[in-house]
């Protein structure tokens, strides 16, 4: 029997990053729920789009540069001409700087906080106004990092951009809750992805990880789905402004 608090039928996500990784698992496991999916990015999602469409689930492309707060509301209005009322949106695009701090350029810091974090607050500011506007119910769901809690090295801009996140998902949980709309953050662990490539060829890092981490492996994209598919549902109803680690154990140990 389907459980149907964790049903997403007759709900349209917005998902940014959705082209590979993290964001494709999403796209693909809230689909997988039922959801139609608006999937965004700069470049075209054609395998996620195929593998989501094949399955039978419905999806829409919106092509934008998510490095500037202009797109923002255009995004939304896009994704909702394509597939209706947005009632679930996804911020995982982010990208990533890594340099020390003392030669830290002004630049790698302007880009990634733009990216990883002034894009994803106008984002949900146009996507809350829809469901506020529409009088919806909706389930913003940011995704935010290890570095939301630890501080890192050498990625000065991405720390920052992350640590914020964490604390603008907890504002608009205090703001928004009250109007029908959840607002969470999934906190990734160490997953096997493009981003985390270097790290995993480095012998010595990847030993140190996998020695932190409990679970004993690199994370799959797959497994962030889930956890996705809970905070975009019923189930999550009473969840507002928590930060939930899908990280094979790291943040225990």
């Amino acid at each position: 029997m389907t459980n149907s608090h964790f049903s997403l039928d007759g709900r349209n996500a917005l998902v940014t990053g959705a082209n590979t990784g993290l964001g494709q698992a999403i796209a693909i496991a809230l689909a997988s729920a039922g959801a139609g999916v608006a999937l965004v990015g700069r470049s075209a999602p054609d395998e996620t789009r195929a593998l989501i469409e094949d399955a039978g689930g419905s999806t829409a492309v919106v092509m934008a540069d998510l490095s500037s707060a202009d797109v923002a509301r255009g995004v939304v209005q896009q994704a909702e001409e394509s597939l209706g009322p947005v009632d679930i949106l996804v911020n995982n695009a982010g990208i990533i700087r890594r340099q020390e701090a003392l030669d830290f350029s002004e630049a790698d810091w302007d880009d990634v906080m733009a990216t990883n974090l002034k894009v994803p607050f106008f984002l949900a500011q146009a996507a809350a106004k829809s469901m506020v506007d529409g009088k919806r119910s909706g389930k913003i769901i940011n995704v935010a990092s290890l570095l939301s809690l630890q501080g890192g090295i050498r990625v000065a801009s991405y720390t920052a951009s992350k640590s914020g996140l964490a604390g603008l998902t907890r504002l608009l949980a205090n703001e928004w809750a009250a109007k029908g709309i959840n607002v969470n953050a999934i906190v990734p662990g160490y997953f096997a992805t493009n981003n985390t490539e270097a790290l995993r060829a480095d012998a010595e890092r990847n030993r140190q990880i996998l020695e932190r981490i409990p679970a004993g492996r690199w994370g799959d994209p797959a497994d962030l789905g889930g956890a996705a598919v809970f905070l975009a549902s019923a189930a999550s109803d009473y969840v507002h402004g928590t930060l939930l680690p899908v990280d094979g154990g790291w943040m225990a140990r």
